[in-house]
């Protein structure tokens, strides 16, 4: 299959060298999405033509601006929870996020991804002033054009955070973790202690 795949991907017409008709293009290469399906509109006044077609969910969505041609020197951030929002369209240096496979930075022009977040801490930087979130789980979507949005499912400012507390929870769910007999046991202490130690971690980091 993989000897296929040159002559998928890519056409030599005349010496050059061109995009196939099926290959897709980056996400940072589309243009900024339109303001309604045109495929459904048509699809449906073929047929109901005397009624109006009903609002999809792309009706009540912003269009994506486009990606700027050069390096913006500031990234747009969004922090948002199930029950507010954190941080909305604010322009930061950097935000650093606790991803599945360490701490990720995000600066102005990073590639665009899609990462995973653990508990740990979350932090955002702008100019010389540090924010420091503590989150639970959730996720990070880093856009082609410098806008981050991260969607956790619980944040707590680091500040608003007890260690005394956060310590004696790690002492119990280790207890817990040493002395449990079943697997579900075993599972939700084991949930504790890394919450825990992530916490600890934040605070005395």
């Amino acid at each position: 299959m993989y000897r296929h795949a040159p002559r998928l991907l890519t056409r030599v017409i005349g010496g050059g060298v061109r995009r196939s008709a099926t290959a897709r293009a980056f996400s940072t290469d589309l243009p900024a999405a339109p303001s309604e399906d045109a495929a459904f509109v048509e699809a449906w006044r073929k047929v109901a033509p005397n009624i109006d077609p009903p609002k999809t969910p792309l009706a009540f969505m912003k269009p994506r601006p486009p990606t700027p041609s050069s390096i913006p020197s500031k990234l747009t951030i969004n922090f948002v929870l199930p029950y507010q929002s954190e941080i909305s369209n604010k322009e930061v240096d950097m935000v650093i996020v606790p991803a599945t496979t360490g701490q990720m930075g995000v600066l102005p022009g990073h590639v665009a991804t899609i990462a995973e977040l653990k508990p740990g801490l979350l932090s955002v930087h702008e100019g010389s002033e540090v924010t420091k979130y503590f989150v639970s789980s959730g996720f990070a979507f880093v856009h082609g054009n410098s806008v981050t949005d991260i969607v956790a499912v619980e944040a707590v400012p680091v500040d608003r955070i007890d260690l005394s507390l956060v310590q004696k929870g790690l002492a119990d769910f280790t207890q817990k973790l040493n002395s449990a007999t079943t697997d579900l046991e075993k599972a939700e202490a084991q949930i504790g202690v890394d919450v825990h130690s992530a916490l600890n971690a934040a605070l005395s980091g």
